[in-house]
């Protein structure tokens, strides 16, 4: 299928030369001749690539205000600039702006169609990438063999009979989104669309519009996102930031299961599975008026709660194996070895969650391939240092600054707690591992103050 090109400039016989040029070289082409004729043809469909004169017919450098439109609704379109009034600041500027290329008149056919085609390359390589981070993030399973994991596992398989919504709560990179697809993926709607609105990425004055969509006086309709996801999940990340009045409204849907797109006349029926997501406490947010309560208990149907990662440490030799190996498929490059007993994976707090531990191991096996002689253990240190770990009893140099019975005190109890982590809380194969007798391991976790781990 031949790719879409939106030529945009006022001057006719350009127009004319461009758009002849491209559909000699076997492109579709769309013209526009004004600012106004071009947002008409981008709403009605966004173009693959955008030719656009930088002077239209508003003013001087309204291309560049048509450039930043088209950017907002779609950054990954590419867009080349052409001027018969150019200089090196407003080239200069175009490109800071998100242009692809800056194109002087006149202009040889050969160089307009080198912009084009590489312009075309470079759309074409960012979708191929897209589609295979898509695929590969769709593919990630929940990872873990604690009790609160294998809880929410479950609950999954249990939410894929049923068409229940769902509240998952929990710190933000706990694996929320990943919960809610897998919902998706194991539900009868499994083919159908899987669409995502983060309530705090929106635009505070456009929420209507982007959920439920608009008419135009002009007839052009724009769909939002309940209509986007026609008999499949709309999943609401982070519900908590959107405004009391547009949490009435989507209430109102939800009672009605049916709205009008704003400006609109006709009622739209809706068909979808809601589930909802939030790294704050709901419930204070209810208390504090932040939040509907009536809305809290139509969405809160099947509550499922992740905890933080450093609550379930006993995961981390699982999840670092994981990723690995997904990490391996997705850059094509050879699996990294991590060590699951180093200690520092359990020292760190993880305030990023499993996001950042996947990070983690997403840049130690990028720099162990670039690096012929590599020491990961080191590599992991140096990523995590000046982070968020307990410098005060794990540093070398704050445990010199104690007497010698202070400082044995404080090497054991940090010492055994990472021990236990890394075995689960097992009394028996940590004694075992540390080379103790059970009941004497027992009697030091008592003298040390250790009670437990998370």
């Amino acid at each position: 299928m031949s790719k879409e090109i939106l030529v945009v400039d006022d001057n006719s016989d350009i127009r004319l030369l461009i758009s002849s040029i491209l559909k000699d070289n076997g492109f579709s082409v769309r013209e526009s001749a004004n600012f106004q004729q071009a947002l008409h043809e981008i709403n009605k469909k966004i173009p693959d690539v955008a030719v656009i004169d930088v002077k239209l017919d508003k003013g001087d450098n309204d291309g560049i205000e048509l450039l930043v439109n088209l950017k907002k609704i779609n950054e990954d379109v590419p867009v080349i600039m052409i001027s018969g009034h150019a200089n090196v600041q407003m080239a200069v500027d175009s490109l800071k702006l998100g242009a692809f290329e800056f194109l002087q008149k006149p202009f040889s056919s050969e160089r307009l169609l080198n912009f084009v085609n590489r312009a075309v390359e470079n759309l074409d390589l960012k979708t191929e990438k897209k589609v295979l981070e898509s695929k590969l993030f769709h593919s990630y399973e929940v990872i873990g063999e604690s009790q609160s994991i294998l809880k929410v596992k479950s609950l999954i398989s249990k939410l894929s009979e049923t068409e229940s919504r769902v509240f998952i709560s929990g710190p933000a990179g706990s694996g929320k989104e990943l919960v809610a697809r897998q919902i998706h993926k194991q539900s009868s709607r499994s083919s159908k669309p899987f669409v995502v609105v983060n309530g705090a990425l929106l635009d505070p004055e456009k929420y209507e519009l982007e959920l439920f969509g608009s008419e135009n006086s002009d007839g052009v309709t724009n769909y939002g996102f309940f209509e986007k996801v026609k008999d499949g999940t709309l999943l609401i990340d982070e519900v908590c930031e959107i405004p009391l009045e547009t949490q009435a409204k989507i209430l109102r849907v939800l009672i009605d299961q049916k709205f009008k797109r704003c400006n609109g006349s006709h009622e739209i029926n809706v068909n979808v599975r809601i589930i909802s997501t939030s790294s704050k406490n709901i419930r204070e947010e209810v208390d504090k008026g932040n939040f509907r309560e009536d809305l809290y208990h139509r969405l809160n149907v099947v509550p499922i709660f992740l905890p933080a990662l450093k609550e379930r440490t006993e995961d981390i030799p699982l999840l670092l194996n994981y990723f690995s190996k997904k990490i391996s498929e997705l850059n094509g490059i050879n699996e990294t070895k991590l060590d699951t007993d180093f200690d520092l994976f359990y020292k760190y707090e993880w305030p990023g969650n499993v996001r950042e531990l996947r990070n983690l191991v997403e840049r130690i096996s990028i720099l162990a391939v670039n690096e012929k002689q590599v020491d990961i253990n080191s590599l992991v240190r140096d990523a995590l240092s000046n982070k968020n770990f307990d410098s005060k009893s794990n540093s070398y140099e704050n445990v010199l600054s104690f007497p010698l019975k202070e400082a044995r005190e404080k090497f054991e109890k940090d010492y055994l707690t990472s021990q236990l982590k890394k075995h689960k809380g097992n009394i028996s194969k940590t004694a075992e591992f540390v080379g103790m007798e059970r009941s004497a391991l027992h009697r030091k976790l008592r003298t040390l103050g250790i009670k437990g781990v998370n």
